[in-house]
């Protein structure tokens, strides 16, 4: 175990970039629609976005989720250093843990008003693809930061169930933001376990009820669970409409204005009636419909 922690940064820099660079292939093979004509201006956008949030985020927490976690072991800090539990059943926990609270994170982004506000630079991209999953404003990253150290240091989470997560969280983030075509019943077997592509679009439909859906981070069972888990879109996969209303303007793929978004006043907030439930009878909720000052 040693020797995999020493070796922490290659692993994750080979996990991050490795799938990053299988699913850009498998996007440029089989896309589940092509891209739009805005495709540099975007990727340019979202990958500075992408390295600011690094360089911001390792400011604001010099012990990264992994330090930490090697320091609660030594120290013997959090609830697993305190209990006597077999490794694997330590790591299930850790893993499965973690992930449910990104999924609580996530559902908070939506419904506490200025959180949303720092989520909101995620939603107002026009497309979907895997540069999708690195357009994050930099104060939700230290957010989301924040918890995970948090729920880490109470954990007392082992450094190599940390080391799996991360490596896992960072390269689903790609996977589920993908704009590949998946055959439908491999899809649907999938997801029985963890968020495909598929599933994950339907988050970012501009369709009334449809971004208040499918939070899952990468086990798609913690929407099942707690009813927030839509199956199908409306409009369905190839002519749903992503992005959100009043942010269509084509400035807002500018790393400027993504990062002014949190602080873009809103002139309106009107709940918006839910579609109908779709026959596997998934959850619609209600909407806000957003719209901002240029």
């Amino acid at each position: 175990m040693d020797d995999i922690l020493r070796r922490a940064s290659d692993i994750h820099a080979i996990g991050y970039f490795g799938v990053l660079i299988v699913v850009l292939l498998v996007e440029s093979v089989v896309p589940r629609r092509r891209p739009a004509d805005t495709l540099a201006v975007r990727w340019f956008g979202n990958v500075v976005m992408a390295v600011l949030n690094a360089v911001i985020v390792r400011a604001a927490f010099p012990i990264a989720g992994l330090a930490l976690s090697i320091l609660c072991l030594d120290r013997g800090w959090g609830l697993l250093n305190a209990v006597a539990l077999p490794s694997g059943v330590e790591f299930v926990i850790t893993v499965v843990l973690l992930d449910l609270v990104v999924y609580v994170q996530h559902f908070l982004l939506h419904r506490i008003g200025f959180l949303w506000l720092l989520h909101r630079a995620h939603h107002t991209d026009p497309e979907f693809d895997l540069t999708t999953g690195l357009r994050f404003h930099p104060l939700e990253a230290i957010y989301a930061g924040g918890v995970t150290l948090i729920v880490v240091l109470g954990l007392g989470a082992p450094p190599l169930a940390m080391l799996a997560w991360q490596v896992l969280s960072a390269a689903h983030n790609f996977l589920e933001h993908a704009n590949v075509r998946i055959p439908a019943r491999i899809d649907s077997a999938v997801r029985l376990l963890v968020v495909t592509p598929d599933m994950h679009r339907i988050h970012h439909s501009a369709a009334p009820g449809e971004g208040r859906a499918n939070f899952a981070n990468m086990f798609s069972f913690w929407d099942r669970l707690f009813g927030t888990y839509l199956a199908q879109p409306a409009a369905g996969h190839d002519d749903m409409v992503f992005g959100l209303a009043g942010f269509t303007h084509p400035k807002h793929l500018k790393v400027h204005w993504m990062l002014a978004q949190p602080f873009l006043a809103e002139r309106h907030t009107a709940p918006v009636t839910p579609a109908p439930a779709p026959a596997e009878g998934a959850l619609h909720s209600e909407v806000q419909s957003v719209a901002a000052r240029d």
